[in-house]
């Protein structure tokens, strides 16, 4: 059981549910539903979870190469192939019927076309083109659109802003962990920008671009009513310091910076969504 859940990535299956449950409260905007919330978080899960079920056996080989992979249930042996994949058509089927049937055919769409685009677009990419990261960044920032449609049933401003502030963030997250482990890519035949572009001013370039633009991008809610002026001061600030580990590492192309980007968008994300949620207006 514990490699079945290991299949599911956990560690990045709660982010997508924060994501989503970030994106039902602004939705909410009638009142909350609790059993809709819980059905969403539920068929979120299952379908966040079949995607990364699917993934890592679409990927085994490649996993098999790279040294930060090769202990994963697959690649080690300790879970066959066919096993696998059963187990993770069985929870993405139960997740999109769950959102479908207990939520809404919109949330249920979303939550399809989600799993449809990482495993039949994005994933099989990742061997071609480094242009992947762009295209995988669009089902990575679904989750607040399936919790902005679960609760209204539509998507206004409201829940494309909230995309947009994922879909962005993204990049530099994602570039500061192909530049940590782009030895282990380069291996495995994954086309990630640094294994493309070796001396990484590239993707040094795109990490400082992508965290200035982050700034403008997460004033918005302001403007669109969603949040207050603790929400601007506090985003302003955790702007200002991931921009700072982007400026660090265009200077100092190094693991080490690389891996203080990692962490400055680790923290990044659920401190902008706290300040969303505590700073929303009455």
């Amino acid at each position: 059981m514990k490699d079945y859940i290991a299949l599911t990535k956990p560690r990045i299956t709660w982010l997508i549910l924060m994501s989503t449950g970030v994106g039902y409260f602004f939705g909410a905007r009638g009142g909350w539903h609790w059993l809709t919330l819980l059905h969403t978080i539920i068929g979120t899960g299952l379908i966040a979870s079949g995607t990364a079920a699917l993934n890592q056996w679409y990927e085994r080989v490649a996993d098999s190469k790279m040294k930060r992979t090769q202990a994963r249930p697959l690649p080690s042996g300790r879970l066959s192939a066919h096993n696998a994949l059963i187990f993770a058509i069985l929870i993405s089927v139960a997740g999109f019927i769950e959102l479908f049937l207990a939520v809404n055919a919109l949330t249920g769409w979303l939550g399809l076309f989600t799993l449809l685009s990482y495993l039949f677009v994005y994933t099989p990419l990742k061997q071609r083109s480094p242009h992947s990261t762009t295209i995988g960044a669009i089902p990575g920032a679904m989750p607040p659109l399936i919790g902005y449609a679960a609760a209204s049933g539509t998507l206004t401003w409201d829940a494309w802003i909230l995309f947009a502030i994922l879909f962005i963030w993204q990049f530099p997250h994602f570039y500061a962990i192909a530049w940590m482990y782009r030895e282990d890519y380069e291996r495995a035949g994954i086309r990630m920008l640094p294994v493309v572009e070796p001396d990484g001013e590239s993707t040094a370039r795109r990490i400082l671009l992508y965290s200035l633009i982050l700034i403008p991008i997460s004033m918005v809610p302001k403007f669109l009513a969603m949040t207050g002026n603790l929400y601007v001061v506090g985003a302003l600030a955790l702007g200002a310091l991931f921009l700072y580990a982007g400026v660090r590492v265009s200077f100092d192309r190094t693991r080490q910076q690389a891996r203080h980007v990692l962490l400055a968008s680790v923290i990044y994300l659920p401190v902008l969504y706290g300040l969303m949620l505590f700073s929303r207006p009455a």
